[in-house]
């Protein structure tokens, strides 16, 4: 069995959406049309038995909008704000949406401290699993109100890396703007050549990254290199698919060659709570 068709039997999915892909770039509104066919496509997993973690980012971004605000916040009040708005305002799309297909769905806020004093890692770990052995899925997200840069992860592809870990997942999907890694930035290097499958990290592999961000997200393609890191470190398989195409998450369930592979290779001293 190759490595993509093991893909077909993973359990425990982790998927992570970023704000670049359920928003239009534009206007940061919220793209009704990908966002239905992301809770879709999840609910007819969960369907097939397997249980999924959903980490999406999107509430600076829908926040933003919902008081006129047309450029990434600059104070950390304002970000805050936009956070507290927009967590709601995101959260009542995902609950309606997946209520349609009667899938009940649990907002997760979680900050860095969670990880890092073991009471609150614990709890956060023990409500995760209750959830998905009641059928639940969780929506996770970092808690951007309460969040400072002493406290704050920073990126959810990060994030979706850490959820991954703290429930023993054994597949992470990180939606992106790309088709998976390539060797140089596609954008600007025409010659850059797609990479498929990744079974070691060394430093060609983290100076393929190039850390591009948009006017909606934080994250980049090196984000996407540590989550892969840790997650596979954490005994998971990680895959980067293009976003642009909520179909792709069904392709790679399938084992179909899509998107970068990163193959686990589990360390039994990893502790990904150092990182």
């Amino acid at each position: 069995m190759t490595d993509r068709e093991k893909l077909k039997h993973k359990q425990r999915i982790v998927i992570k959406v970023g704000s670049s892909t359920i928003t239009y770039s534009e206007t940061g509104t919220i793209n009704y049309s990908k966002l239905e066919k992301l809770v879709r496509i999840i609910a007819d997993i969960h369907n097939m038995g397997k249980e999924v973690v959903l980490v999406s980012s999107g509430a600076i971004a829908v926040g933003r909008h919902a008081i006129g605000l047309n450029e990434k916040p600059k104070t950390l009040a304002c970000k805050q704000a936009c956070a507290a708005i927009g967590q709601a305002a995101l959260m009542t799309v995902y609950k309606k949406l997946f209520s349609e297909y009667n899938q009940t769905c649990a907002q997760i806020l979680l900050t860095k401290y969670t990880f890092l004093r073991d009471e609150s890692y614990e709890n956060a770990c023990n409500t995760l699993h209750e959830l998905l052995s009641m059928g639940v899925i969780p929506i996770v997200n970092e808690n951007d109100t309460v969040s400072t840069a002493e406290i704050e992860i920073g990126d959810n592809d990060s994030l979706s890396a850490y959820v991954s870990s703290m429930i023993n997942g054994d597949l992470l999907i990180v939606l992106s703007d790309q088709d998976g890694l390539y060797t140089d930035d596609p954008r600007k290097n025409k010659d850059a050549k797609f990479v498929s499958v990744v079974k070691e990290f060394d430093p060609e592999i983290f100076d393929m990254a190039k850390g591009a961000g948009t006017n909606v997200g934080t994250g980049g393609m090196s984000t996407k290199i540590h989550a892969a890191l840790m997650a596979t470190k954490s005994g998971a398989d990680m895959v980067i698919i293009n976003g642009d195409d909520m179909e792709n998450i069904r392709a790679v369930m399938n084992g179909e060659e899509k998107g970068t592979l990163f193959v686990a290779n589990k360390d039994e001293n990893y502790d990904f709570r150092s990182m």
